[in-house]
C-alpha cells in the first residue's frame, strides 16, 4: 500500500499555495511598504510589524482577531517592562558598563516579562511580551529616548496586527450555495471506527455547520460508532449508516428509515446457518433502537468483538429470540480472515438470488478477524442517498447532491482537511459576477 501511494504521481505534486499563505505574503508586503514610506531602508529597516503580521494571520478571521488582541496585550506588557528597564539603566548607568552584567539583566527582564503575563492570566501572550521586551532594550546603550523607543515598538506592533486583521477580513466576493447536500464518508475523516475525530477536523466540520453547509456523513457502521467518534460534531442532516441500510437522525435519536431483510429470507438464511453450525449476530431495529441478538454458542473469535461492543450505551445486546423477523437489518458472522471467503462462497449458492448481498470487512478491534455482513440487496449507499435527498427536498425542492471522497485506503489528517477545504470552496465559491454577488448580499 505504501509503495502504491508513493508511486501515484498525484501524491508527488507540491501542495498548492493556500489562501492563508497568500494573505500572509500580502500582509508582509504592506508592512514593509509602510516602513519604506516612514523612511526606513537597508540595515535600519525594523521587522516587528512584518513578524507581528505573520504571527497574527490565522485560518479564520475570528482567530486572527483573538490572536491580535493577545499579541497587542503581550506587546504592551513587554514594552512597559522594556521602558522601566531602560529608565533603570539611565538612573544607574553603572549597571550597563559591564556587558555580561547587562545581558544577565536583560535575561532577567525576559523572565519578569514571561512571569508577569502568566500571573495576570495571559499565558498565551507571555512569549510575545518577552519578544517585545528584547526589541525595546536590545539596542542599549544606543538609545537616546527610552519613551520614544518603547512607543515606536508599540506602533510597529499595532501596524502589524491591524494589517493582519484587515488583510484576513478581505476576500473575493463569494456566494454561499445553501441548496447543496454534501455527502462525506466518515472513513475519509477518521482512521477507523474506534478513533475519535481530531480536534482540528472537528473544528473545521463544526465551522462549516455553523456557516450553514448541509453535510450528510455516511458510515459503514452503526450509529453507536459515530457517537463515539464525533461526540462533539454538530449535525444539520441525518446520517446514512450500516452500509446504507439505515438513515439515522442523531439530533432526534431515531431511525428515519431502515432497509430490512424480508422475514422469509431471514428464516431461510437462519436455517442454512444452523445446518452449517455457524454462530452469528442478528442486528435489528426495534422501536428506533439497535438490538443485537446472538445465535449459537459464543466463540472465542466473537467474544473479542462482543466484549468491546456490548459496553456501548447506543446499542443493546440481548439474549433469546429476535422480537420480529421483519425488523432484521443484517446478519453478522465473525471468524478468521482466511475462513470467511469460503463461507461466503457456500452461502452464495443458497441465498435468495437478487435479494441479499454480502460484504466482508476486517475488524479493526481484532487484527486477524473479519466479519461477513449479509444485507438486503436494496440496502446500499446509493439508494440511501436518493432516499435521504428525496426526504430533504420536502423542505428544499432545489436541493442538489454533491459527493466528496478520497481514494480508498486510510489517508492522513492533512488529506482529510483538504477534503473539507474542497467542500468549503464548493459551498461558498468565488462569485465572478460582482453584480450577482451584490444582489445576493444586499
Amino acid at each position: 500500500m505504501e509503495h502504491a501511494r508513493l508511486a501515484d504521481p498525484q501524491r508527488r505534486r507540491l501542495p498548492r499555495v493556500g489562501q492563508r499563505i497568500t494573505k500572509t505574503t500580502v500582509a508582509v508586503f504592506l508592512c514593509l511598504l509602510i516602513y519604506h514610506l516612514r523612511g526606513y531602508h537597508g540595515q535600519d529597516m525594523p521587522t516587528e510589524s512584518a513578524i507581528t503580521a505573520i504571527f497574527c494571520m490565522q485560518p479564520y478571521v475570528r482567530d486572527t482577531t483573538e490572536y491580535a488582541v493577545n499579541r497587542f496585550a503581550g506587546s504592551l506588557l513587554g514594552a512597559l517592562w522594556g521602558l522601566l528597564f531602560l529608565l533603570l539603566l539611565l538612573l544607574f548607568p553603572a549597571l550597563g558598563d559591564n556587558r555580561v552584567v547587562l545581558y544577565a539583566l536583560m535575561a532577567l527582564g525576559v523572565l519578569v516579562s514571561l512571569h508577569s503575563a502568566v500571573a495576570i492570566h495571559m499565558a498565551d501572550a507571555s512569549s510575545l511580551a518577552a519578544i517585545v521586551f528584547l526589541c525595546v532594550v536590545i539596542a542599549f546603550p544606543d538609545i537616546e529616548d527610552p519613551l520614544l523607543q518603547a512607543g515606536i515598538r508599540m506602533l510597529d506592533v499595532f501596524i502589524g496586527t491591524t494589517i493582519a486583521i484587515v488583510v484576513n477580513v478581505f476576500h473575493l466576493p463569494r456566494r454561499k450555495q445553501p441548496h447543496q447536500l454534501f455527502f462525506v464518508r466518515v472513513k475519509d475523516l477518521s482512521n477507523d471506527r474506534f478513533t475519535p475525530l481530531s480536534p482540528a477536523l472537528l473544528f473545521r466540520l463544526n465551522y462549516l455547520h455553523d456557516d450553514g453547509a448541509k453535510i450528510c456523513l455516511m458510515s459503514e457502521h452503526a450509529p453507536a460508532f459515530f457517537m463515539l467518534q464525533m461526540s462533539g460534531a454538530k449535525l444539520n442532516a441525518p446520517l446514512i449508516v450500516m452500509d446504507g441500510a439505515a438513515i439515522y437522525d442523531a439530533n432526534e435519536n431515531r431511525y428515519l428509515h431502515a432497509e430490512t431483510i424480508r422475514a422469509a429470507d431471514s428464516e431461510a438464511l437462519r436455517e442454512k446457518l444452523a445446518e452449517l453450525d455457524v454462530s452469528y449476530f442478528t442486528y435489528t431495529i426495534h422501536r428506533s433502537k439497535a438490538c443485537i441478538f446472538h445465535n449459537g454458542k459464543l466463540r472465542e473469535e466473537e467474544s473479542v468483538i462482543y466484549d468491546r461492543m456490548k459496553s456501548s450505551p447506543y446499542r443493546s445486546y440481548l439474549e433469546g429470540e429476535v422480537y420480529d423477523l421483519n425488523e432484521v437489518v443484517y446478519f453478522k458472522i465473525i471468524d478468521r480472515d482466511e475462513k470467511l471467503p469460503a463461507l461466503e462462497h457456500r452461502l452464495s449458492h443458497v441465498l435468495p438470488r437478487g435479494k441479499l448481498r454480502t460484504v466482508i470487512r476486517p475488524q479493526a478491534a481484532a487484527p486477524g478477524l473479519s466479519a461477513l455482513y449479509i444485507y438486503s440487496h436494496a440496502a446500499d449507499m446509493e439508494q440511501a442517498k436518493k432516499r435521504l435527498l428525496q426526504r430533504m427536498r420536502e423542505q428544499d425542492e432545489a436541493l442538489a447532491p454533491v459527493e466528496l471522497r478520497l481514494p480508498e485506503g486510510w489517508h492522513s489528517e492533512h488529506e482529510a482537511m483538504q477534503l473539507l477545504g474542497r467542500l468549503e470552496k464548493l459551498y461558498e465559491p468565488v462569485c465572478l459576477r460582482p453584480s450577482k454577488w451584490l444582489k445576493k448580499n444586499g
